[in-house]
């Protein structure tokens, strides 16, 4: 089932499929299409619900609307009560992660397991404010047209080795014009405020709902293994592997969806 829901200043595009426990798959500025092979794993015995992140793909918002972790939160909140079937165990990837982090803060009591995979929590790691200064510069040089420069200081800050010559091919040339708008918009208005993003990690112990931490088995070194370790290490608990890197949900969904299971069943034992 393909819907939309009404907010005070957006209108989200979601999908539900399967039937059974809820499980919510999300991320940022990842949209539901990037998890459709995964959805269609687990709707065999689960329900499924993906979304359009607000501001991106079929996901509108008003003109000067912005996306904050707290406001995607929000958005979740909604969704998980307008689709019911809660409490929802919630998988949140990159992005995503860190908006299902501050919906386990936010909103506790419409969670039992949050999932964070690969969160990109800057101000965790000993170098966040060079990081985060880097961020500035890359996000300024892409809103002012260097997309192609964008995208490599991108990659070197993520510490993801990717040749010049695929950079180009994958941003360079002409492009879908919604793709264009989506890349914008997560420059413009959501990579800022999540990547500044903080976790208040007494309030996550505090809520009740069971927090697990992800990384992919082929992401060490990267930036995201290091601020996901961080992560792991102020909540006090190990981080749990994932098959792939820090797409592994989009590139190797099966074996993804059987590691993901093993966490789920983790709360209905």
């Amino acid at each position: 089932m393909n819907n939309t829901l009404v907010v005070e200043d957006a209108e989200l595009y979601y999908e539900v499929r399967g039937a059974g426990p809820l499980v919510v798959l999300v991320g940022a500025p990842m949209g539901a299409d990037s998890f459709a092979p995964l959805a269609d794993l687990l709707a065999t015995d689960h329900t499924v619900l993906t979304l359009d992140p607000r501001g991106v793909s079929r996901s509108t918002l008003r003109p000067g609307g912005t996306s904050t972790p707290e406001q995607r939160a929000d958005d979740l909140a909604r969704l998980i009560r307008h689709v019911g079937d809660g409490p929802a165990a919630v998988f949140g990837s990159s992005g995503g992660a860190v908006s299902v982090l501050a919906l386990a803060q936010a909103y506790p009591e419409l969670v039992s397991t949050v999932i964070a995979h690969e969160p990109p929590l800057d101000r965790l790691v000993e170098d966040g404010d060079e990081l985060l200064a880097k961020s500035e510069r890359m996000m300024a040089d892409y809103l002012a047209g260097d997309v192609i420069g964008a995208w490599r200081q991108f990659f070197a800050l993520a510490n993801i080795q990717v040749p010049d010559g695929m950079i180009e091919a994958m941003f360079g040339g002409e492009r879908d014009p919604q793709q264009v708008a989506d890349e914008r918009f997560w420059f413009a208005h959501e990579l800022r405020e999540t990547v500044t993003w903080v976790p208040d990690v007494d309030r996550l112990l505090d809520s009740g709902v069971r927090i697990v931490v992800g990384i992919g088995a082929e992401s060490t070194g990267q930036l995201c293994d290091r601020t996901s370790t961080a992560l792991a290490g102020r909540l006090g608990i190990a981080p749990t592997r994932f098959p792939g890197d820090h797409t592994g949900f989009a590139d190797r969904p099966e074996p993804f969806a059987a590691a993901l299971r093993a966490e789920l069943a983790v709360e209905v034992r």
